[in-house]
């Protein structure tokens, strides 16, 4: 059922229903620009991730800035923004099931979509696809770079599966798909640079082995917030698939020396509870903002610490200062922005303490 919206233009932030999901817009542009800026100089281009925001209204501002289109993991999450306008989307996923390739497919009517593979019988099921919609679909061949998750060994073993793509009538090889998930979190600089100059490596042997083969290489896709300028910065790379970048979270502002990006999503909660001393409890548990990242923090009251949640209760400990107030707006930090945002069908646009916009998370829920 789809949420009623949880606040109107103009009411003051303090007015909101809680929970909420809050963008703050000039963090949240600040945002935009910074990626903007860093990557100019690189030649590396923008295909920012939706499995972050799931929104065709912040795909649509992402391009305003120079990215070149999307990408998702998941066909529904592409339905939901090519139907909302975005013209060029790469599932950056293996998908399996024809009904999925079907739709995906069909999607080639309305916008340029491109899909991964790992195998040959991926490479086979996406050939029925495109020969049964009348179309050419971009296929990318995915390697595992070090992340021990998906991937075909690169070299000699991903060249085969690109000329098996390239051999067919219906489909065309879009390049490679070398995105190392695991070093985004990685603590360190060094550990973080260390993952990615072996990740680069790899896939610029592969593109030589692909070129002495005869096959063009047009994409070399992957990084994330963690490391989008270690390989920008590589050479090999042509496309940047960082999500998270726009929002950020507790997990990435626990890497050391973080990237140029300011918080700027946040859960907005309501403390409805001061029954126990030292405690309040807010309305924002499991059910508002993911854990899987560890608790949320408390934004700006370095004196509260979020120490454990429930369905529908948050419990916050009061270390230090007064206690908030019964009624009191906190905004909360997610430990994951990604699924935190899965939780929600409203982004609440805030500017200077007003609401100023609501858009809907276009692609909540879209897992098939």
């Amino acid at each position: 059922m789809l949420q009623p919206p949880p606040a109107e233009p103009g009411m003051r932030e303090e007015e909101v229903d809680t929970p909420a999901l809050l963008l703050d817009l000039d963090a949240f542009e600040h945002n935009l620009d910074a990626m903007a800026a860093r990557l100019a100089p690189t030649g590396a281009k923008l295909r920012a991730h939706a499995k972050t925001h799931k929104s065709a209204v912040i795909a649509r501002l992402q391009m305003a800035r120079g990215a070149i289109g999307q990408c998702v993991q998941k066909v529904a999450e592409a339905e939901a923004l090519a139907w909302g306008g975005i013209p060029d989307i790469l599932v950056s996923n293996e998908v399996v099931g024809a009904r999925k390739l079907a739709r995906l497919a069909a999607l080639a009517r309305i916008a340029r979509v491109a899909v991964c593979a790992d195998d040959a019988a991926h490479v086979a099921a996406c050939e029925a696809a495109a020969e049964a919609a009348g179309i050419r679909l971009p296929v990318l061949v995915e390697i595992d770079v070090g992340a021990g998750r998906c991937g075909v060994e690169p070299g000699p073993p991903a060249v085969a599966l690109a000329e098996r793509i390239a051999a067919s009538r219906h489909l065309v090889f879009g390049g490679l798909q070398a995105y190392h998930g695991s070093a985004q979190h990685r603590r360190s600089p060094e550990e973080r640079r260390s993952a990615i100059a072996a990740a680069s490596d790899m896939a610029r042997r592969t593109v030589e082995q692909l070129r002495q083969r005869g096959l063009d290489c047009p994409i070399v896709g992957g990084a994330g917030t963690g490391t989008f300028a270690l390989e920008a910065a590589s050479g090999v790379y042509t496309e940047i698939q960082a999500g998270s970048y726009a929002f950020m979270d507790a997990d990435y502002a626990r890497n050391e020396e973080p990237p140029p990006f300011r918080q700027s999503l946040f859960v907005l909660a309501t403390v409805m509870s001061r029954a126990v001393p030292g405690v309040v409890v807010v309305d924002a548990g499991h059910k508002a903002v993911a854990v899987d990242s560890g608790l949320p923090l408390v934004w700006q009251r370095p004196g509260l610490r979020y120490a454990s949640a429930s369905d529908e209760h948050g419990k916050i400990l009061v270390e230090d200062g007064a206690a908030p107030a019964l009624g009191e707006r906190l905004r909360l930090v997610p430990g994951h922005c990604d699924p935190t945002v899965d939780r929600y069908d409203w982004y609440v646009g805030v500017r200077g303490g007003r609401v100023e916009c609501l858009w809907p998370v276009s692609a909540r829920g879209g897992m098939a």
